[in-house]
């Protein structure tokens, strides 16, 4: 699975994920775990752009990783219908692309024979600056037993905070101060769903841990998404199951002057070694 972690102060957006990759077997046992999968992304050389994954690893015999660099270059070639404006462009319309071109185009046509309940998540954050813009947004997609929600708008240019995805109880605890269960253990014990609302509405505000706010600086709230990655990675170490979050911490900075830039990254090959060849900044 993954832990996916996006914070957006005043100054930017944060992103950090995990890089771990969990193989099914059809009767849903982990058959391989690996610890490299990439699952963050500058979708746009040179632009502040950036996108994260959870949930599903590929799609056919291509990784996400693969299928987003073909968008990137896809969005990159003039005059097609996939084509940006590097000048004059929205983080929405990059986020309908993308949607247009993994789910409606790969996704949907992979899975097109499976039915609709057993039909694997995936999610996407995809985050930065609209052209001409003061401050960045996030938006999110997801398919959920085959049904897509979004582009979504999760944190607006007037907005800060943080949002989540993939296996997220103990950051959704930390951070809330109450686990999800919280909404089964109230029906059980007779409440109806309009109070189970007011209750949650109201716990959402008391226990708010309070950690991300508007003037944070950039490198704060890096530390900040590396702490609730790691915390993830060790709440799936400890408890019972499969290890299914680990591996590297990727983490990026998007900021409105100096644009997508890696704060922490692993390579499969050695940096320096390739600058020349052009696969340095991959």
């Amino acid at each position: 699975m993954t832990i996916a972690i996006t914070i957006k102060v005043n100054d930017g957006v944060v992103m950090a994920t995990d890089s771990a990759a969990t193989i099914f077997s059809g009767v849903g046992r982990a058959d391989y775990i690996y610890d490299n999968a990439n699952k963050l992304f500058n979708l746009y050389k040179g632009l502040p752009i950036g996108a994260q994954v959870a949930g599903l690893g590929s799609i056919g015999q291509a990784s996400i990783g693969t299928l987003v660099k073909d968008f990137r270059k896809l969005i990159t070639t003039p005059n097609t219908s996939f084509s940006i404006d590097r000048c004059q462009y929205t983080i929405q319309d990059v986020a309908e692309k993308f949607k247009r071109f993994i789910v409606d185009d790969h996704y949907n046509q992979a899975f097109n024979g499976v039915p609709v309940d057993q039909r694997p998540y995936i999610g996407f954050h995809i985050a930065g600056y609209s052209s001409g813009q003061p401050f960045a947004e996030t938006w999110k997609i997801c398919v959920v037993q085959g049904q897509c929600a979004g582009p979504t708008l999760v944190t607006s240019q007037t907005q800060t905070g943080a949002c989540w995805d993939g296996e997220f109880e103990p950051v959704f605890r930390l951070m809330c101060g109450f686990g999800t269960g919280i909404f089964e253990i109230l029906k059980a014990h007779g409440i109806d769903d309009a109070k189970i609302q007011e209750i949650v509405d109201q716990c959402r505000v008391d226990l708010d841990a309070g950690f991300v706010t508007a003037p944070m600086p950039i490198q704060d709230a890096a530390e900040l998404a590396v702490f609730l990655a790691e915390m993830a990675v060790k709440w799936a170490k400890y408890r019972p199951g499969v290890n299914s979050i680990g591996g590297p911490i990727d983490v990026a900075a998007i900021t409105k002057h100096e644009g997508f830039k890696w704060i922490k990254r692993k390579h499969y090959f050695e940096p320096a070694l390739n600058l020349k060849e052009g696969f340095g900044d991959a």
